[in-house]
């Protein structure tokens, strides 16, 4: 390395130090976390699953029960997976989680409004004690 590119380097910093992360802002990933995310995925899927298919609650709780399921599995994913947390990258991550939720809950109540209105308005009823 030339004196003059170290020279022109801040006080500190080489070439070589371009490798070393802090892992406090950028945190790896460990086979833990890994197994616990894919573990409570697991299960977040299977309970509404299960749900759906036997029927024990009524439909509607049971679409709320989803939606929560589905909320919480959001979590799990973006903590396990994208080890996203209130340090990493500044607080950006913390963003990016607040603007995820407003989307999800945007998109969650407008297909629920557009599927409540299409369904009562779509399907008008129909007498058949007046058919010939």
């Amino acid at each position: 390395m030339s004196s003059t590119a170290d020279a022109a380097a801040p006080a500190g910093h080489h070439h070589g130090d371009d490798h070393d992360h802090d892992h406090a802002a950028h945190p790896q990933g460990t086979l833990k976390s890994y197994t616990v995310g894919f573990v409570l995925s697991v299960i977040l899927t299977a309970i509404p699953f299960w749900l759906v298919m036997s029927g024990t609650l009524p439909t509607q709780v049971t679409a709320i029960t989803i939606i929560a399921f589905a909320v919480a599995q959001i979590f799990v994913h973006m903590i396990c997976f994208l080890h996203m947390n209130m340090k990493a990258e500044g607080g950006w991550s913390m963003m990016a989680l607040l603007f995820t939720l407003i989307l999800v809950v945007i998109a969650l109540t407008g297909s629920l409004w557009v599927m409540y209105h299409l369904n009562t308005n779509m399907m008008p009823g129909h007498d058949m004690s007046q058919l010939p």
